[in-house]
């Protein structure tokens, strides 16, 4: 019986594995089917050259229908759908004409091209989705209902204002509720950005999405799970990526006008000469014919991929990670860098700053009973004090001892018959701790940082100061943008205190404190309004939004997966020096794609010129028009050493 199970459990195993597969090559098909199709080009050249017309051919012609399949049927659908004609229909007729006339190579390495194009188009589309997905990962699926005194697990979406649930530690809140009883300390980072965990005692809000830290608690219900501000973070993804970019509207109304154009033309070209001229019927339609290769937009299209391709190249091996060349092509229209402070222009995580010991205590004394105390605690203040003091006092070991943790203010602990409290000021008395920063003039707390007292039993024997300290490349990337002439804003959801120091440490020219992701998205979009295009740099779930509407979005490589996923570039070593190097790169492609554009549209200009004047040949116009496409392709490449 235990065999069969093992039996039925592997074939589950390989179904899934099959199944993954399958969804896997599915999604890459139109990538596959331009690859294959470049490579029976390739091998129905070296056929031919050999004098193998009839297999080369039919090659050619398997080129055709695998490569040009899924942009013929796109252009055919969206034809049909829009009712206008798209550059997918004329690049399949130049591709059918070219074969017509007996350029068989030419006719398919065009559809080569534009399905390359497309499968790779498709392919970043579909990668920039995956956000939804790893967003509502995050979000409980059910909540513990409290119900004439019984628990009761039910699905999130059950809940109704009013009902009561509890939360146990380390658990996701369910949905935006009020605290009813308990004291403990949330995790807000995913949604407000605060580094620090917030302590939360009863009538205070909490958010769905944010995780419980050590206390039982229960909570009142007051957002259904549609109404919550993760849900609101989830909709202003949806809504800040369903909107076009005015330079894609623009591509798509010239798209439409220069492919009638084309066709217009070329169905004059087929009659007009031969009563307007007196060219014979042969001449007029061949004519026609080669008007359809030159005209057709291969080079246009090489103009912008290979160069994008390039920097794109050119950014990986800098640790820049662009998710398509039209975020590329924004970024060096950027006036304004939004950061987020947690985690961006910070490290993330507290970290001892400032430690003043009174003269009556020995200092290895003090060292060793706060290591041994904190050693207790799981809370992060206490982790990033214990590893502060292990680092630098080696020789100091914690003992084994029993604390009292007093939630969201402290812990009490005996060591060697004295009672020890490390903790707020609340918990240490208000008169004790006045008097001591009296001594040092409350400089430490106006510097943003987060003090924790310690005491015996004669008074305060010390305090230590934490801070979520500035990265070390911060001030050098925020001179260089400065330099660049571009402006430099911080966006957090942290006190003004602290927000006010990280601004003056770092140089940072503005900032606007206490955000919540519904805040800085008003502020991404007021900014925009103000100066013009905003580029957006966060780490976390709270950051999608304001990511996702800034009209460049860039994530650090150490953030959530929502981040990334939203981002349209990714510092991949969580390098911030490396964003002036990410817009000179964006500068240069855009320079190298002009240069492409305009050579490319006086290239076909001349053959279509040339072609009605009878001076071009169809050898010539292919070796001109192909020509062309080499050259705007080399061009594109010099990027791969910008």
């Amino acid at each position: 019986m235990g065999a069969n199970v093992k039996v039925i459990n592997e074939n589950e195993i390989h179904s899934q594995q099959r199944s993954a597969f399958f969804e896997k090559l599915k999604e890459h098909a139109e990538l596959i089917g331009a690859l294959l199709s470049g490579v029976l080009i390739l091998i129905g050249w070296v056929i031919q050259r050999d004098g193998s017309d009839m297999l080369s051919v039919a090659l050619f012609i398997t080129a055709f229908l695998i490569g040009g399949y899924a942009k013929a049927k796109e252009g055919i659908e969206e034809t049909i759908s829009e009712k206008k004609l798209n550059v997918e229909l004329l690049m399949i007729f130049a591709a059918i004409g070219s074969a017509m006339i007996g350029y068989w190579v030419e006719g398919a390495i065009l559809i080569f091209i534009f399905a390359l194009s497309g499968a790779l188009e498709t392919f970043t589309m579909n990668k920039s989705q995956r956000e939804l997905s790893a967003l509502m990962s995050i979000q409980p699926e059910e909540a513990l209902l409290l119900e004439n005194g019984k628990e009761r697990m039910i699905s999130v979406s059950e809940l109704q204002v009013g009902d009561v649930i509890l939360v146990k530690p380390g658990e996701r809140i369910p949905t935006d509720s009020v605290l009813l009883t308990g004291h403990t300390s949330i995790d807000q980072s995913a949604i407000t950005g605060e580094s620090m965990p917030v302590e939360k005692k009863v009538d205070d809000h909490v958010f769905a999405g944010t995780v419980n830290g050590n206390g039982s608690i229960t909570l009142n219900v007051t957002k259904l799970s549609t109404e919550t501000l993760f849900q609101k973070i989830l909709d202003l993804v949806q809504s800040a990526q369903s909107e076009k970019s005015p330079s894609q509207q623009f591509i798509e109304k010239f798209e439409g006008t220069y492919v009638k154009g084309v066709l217009v033309t070329v169905a004059v070209m087929m009659v007009l000469p031969h009563f307007a001229l007196g060219w014979s019927w042969s001449e007029t339609i061949y004519r026609a014919m080669v008007l359809m290769v030159v005209a057709s937009p291969c080079a246009l299209v090489a103009s912008i991929m290979p160069a994008t391709l390039s920097a794109i190249s050119n950014g990986a091996r800098n640790g820049l990670l662009f998710k398509g060349g039209v975020h590329l092509e924004r970024l060096s229209k950027t006036k304004v860098v939004a950061f987020d402070k947690t985690g961006t222009l910070t490290k993330g995580e507290p970290v001892v700053t400032d430690v003043l010991i009174a003269d009556r205590v020995n200092e290895s004394e003090f060292f060793g009973n706060i290591l041994s105390i904190e050693k207790q605690s799981n809370h992060p203040l206490a982790k990033a004090i214990v590893q502060d003091i292990e680092k630098k006092h080696p020789d100091l070991t914690a003992k084994m001892i029993s604390v009292n943790e007093k939630s969201g203010f402290g812990v009490i602990a005996r060591l060697n018959g004295e009672e020890w409290t490390l903790g707020k000021a609340d918990l240490i008395g208000r008169d004790l701790t006045e008097s001591f920063q009296e001594n040092i003039g409350n400089t430490l707390a106006q510097q943003g940082k987060t003090i924790v007292y310690v005491k015996d039993e004669q008074g305060i024997v010390g305090l230590l100061a934490l801070k979520d300290v500035v990265r070390e490349d911060t001030i050098k990337a925020i001179q260089e943008l400065k330099a660049a002439g571009i402006r430099t804003v911080m966006l957090t959801g942290d006190s003004e205190t602290t927000a006010t120091a990280i601004a003056i440490e770092s140089g940072i020219d503005d900032y606007v404190a206490e955000c919540l992701p519904e805040d800085k998205v008003k502020q991404i979009q007021a900014l925009e309004k103000k100066y013009g295009s905003v580029t957006m740099i966060g780490d976390g779930i709270n950051d999608a939004p304001a990511l996702a509407t800034a009209n460049v979005g860039i994530a650090m490589g150490e953030g959530t997966d929502v981040a990334l996923e939203t981002a349209d570039i990714v510092l991949m070593k969580n390098e911030l020096t490396k964003l002036t190097k990410a817009v000179e790169l964006s500068r240069k492609m855009n320079k190298i794609v002009k240069q492409n554009i305009i050579f490319s549209m006086i290239v076909i200009c001349l053959l279509i010129c040339s072609n009605f004047l009878q001076i071009v040949d169809l050898p010539l116009g292919v070796i001109g028009h192909e020509g062309s496409t080499i050259l705007v392709i080399l061009n594109g490449l010099r990027l791969l050493k910008a």
